[in-house]
Order: structure tokens, then C-alpha cells, then sequence
């Protein structure tokens, strides 16, 4: 039985969210690492983090979160993360934008509770490791 505790990494400009989002998953049991650009989250994975869980805003100022996942994709940087859009753009066009990414989920910040946003990260991150395990 696998008892390390899932490490999340949670990327967003937003010094506010950025700290209850930790606290909250941190309650819930996951080792977190947070940055408020995408430049520190590249930098923390290049220097060894792997997160198993990477939660990524879209818009941020500098790297947006599709030019953090293009540079972790061509640099092959934590590629059995399960990444999860955590933003407010809702638009058709972002959702499909991230899931040619190959992201593992899509969650609408404005319409989601960080409860529920604990939740169905947890039922995401349960779903891709299933999948690789079998």
C-alpha cells in the first residue's frame, strides 16, 4: 500500500487563493508547493520537484499557464503529473485549448467551492492513477 502523501504543486498569481488553496489541501492530507508564476513553478520542477498533482491558473502575468504547459511538455518536466486547469476562463476555446495539452481536468474557480475543488482534484488524481496502474 502506497502511503506518501500526494504532492501538489499550486500555480496562480493570486497571493489569496494561492494560500487557502495550500491550507485547504494541505488539511486534506497533500504535501503542497505553491508559486505565484509560472518562471518559479518551472524553476522548483527543474530543480527536482516533482508534483504529482499540478494545479495551474491560465491567466497570470509573464507565462500564462498554456506557455508553462508548453515549456513542461517540450522539456519534459514532471510528465506523469496530473495537471488540472484551475482558472476562471469558462470558454469553450480555453477548455479544448488545455485538453490538446493533454490535462487531466478542467475546474471553473468561480463556480467552485475549495471544498468541491479538493474533491474532484482527489477524484482526478484517483481516475490517472488507476489508469497507470493497471
Amino acid at each position: 500500500m502506497d502511503t506518501k502523501l500526494p504532492k501538489v504543486l499550486i500555480v496562480d498569481d493570486d497571493k489569496f487563493l494561492l494560500n487557502m488553496y495550500s491550507i485547504k489541501f494541505s488539511k486534506n492530507g497533500f504535501e503542497v508547493a505553491s508559486a505565484s508564476s509560472g518562471e518559479e513553478a518551472l524553476g522548483k520542477m527543474k530543480e527536482g520537484y516533482t508534483p504529482d498533482i499540478m494545479l495551474l491558473d491560465i491567466v497570470m502575468p509573464g507565462m500564462d499557464g498554456f506557455e508553462i504547459l508548453d515549456a513542461m511538455r517540450k522539456e519534459n518536466i514532471a510528465p506523469t503529473a496530473a495537471v488540472i486547469m484551475l482558472t476562471n476562463q469558462g470558454q469553450l476555446a480555453d477548455i479544448e485549448k488545455a485538453k490538446s495539452f493533454g490535462t487531466s481536468g478542467y475546474i471553473i474557480k468561480a463556480t467552485t467551492i475549495p471544498s468541491e475543488v479538493v474533491e474532484e482534484v482527489i477524484r482526478i488524481y484517483n481516475l490517472k492513477k488507476n489508469t497507470i496502474n493497471k
